[in-house]
């Protein structure tokens, strides 16, 4: 089921669509992941299935025909209260628009997400979009963000990659008991 939202007056009347995907928006994706220049590129077969197999906890945005957004996660197996997202994108003429983070929260909102406690997901320090919107989640849930290197430049990419560092979003124990 889609969840409807207005857009701000500058941006006409049509509506931005929240939705889970279906393996028939995985080549949109794809391509929509290509325009992104920050992001790593994932094969076809790959957006295919998260669109299939982990479409409950992926998310998309459009307004009539026009992809604006996309947000891949999954739930951990080894840590089932924890989501972790895979991938941000945005379409370039998209951007400013607080497409990103709306389609965050409508992922955090879904019941899927019910028993979600924590956020984690790895950004490159230069990710300077990236950090933002992720500083603004843990600021709207009055959350902490810590940050550690997790995926490291020689030790895991063989240096052909910045190292990723492991973000993790987290209410304290005593404000989660207290929600």
């Amino acid at each position: 089921m889609s969840v409807r939202e207005m857009q701000p007056a500058n941006t006409g009347s049509v509506p931005v669509v929240f939705r889970q995907p279906t393996k028939e928006d995985g080549a949109r994706i794809w391509r929509l992941i290509e325009s992104c220049r920050s992001l790593d590129d994932n094969s076809l077969y790959c957006n295919l299935l998260q669109c299939d197999h982990f479409s409950e906890t992926c998310m998309l945005a459009e307004r009539g025909d026009a992809l604006l957004g996309w947000v891949s996660g999954y739930r951990l197996p080894a840590e089932p209260e924890t989501l972790f997202v895979w991938q941000v994108a945005v379409a370039p003429q998209a951007r400013g628009q607080g497409i990103g983070r709306r389609l965050l929260q409508k992922l955090l909102d879904a019941p899927v997400c019910d028993d979600v406690v924590r956020l984690k997901t790895t950004i490159t320090a230069d990710n300077d979009a990236s950090w933002a919107l992720f500083t603004s989640v843990a600021d709207r849930l009055e959350a902490s963000l810590d940050r550690e290197p997790y995926f490291e430049r020689h030790s895991h990419f063989d240096g052909h990659h910045a190292t990723e560092h492991l973000v993790t979003i987290e209410r304290s124990a005593v404000e989660s008991a207290a929600a």
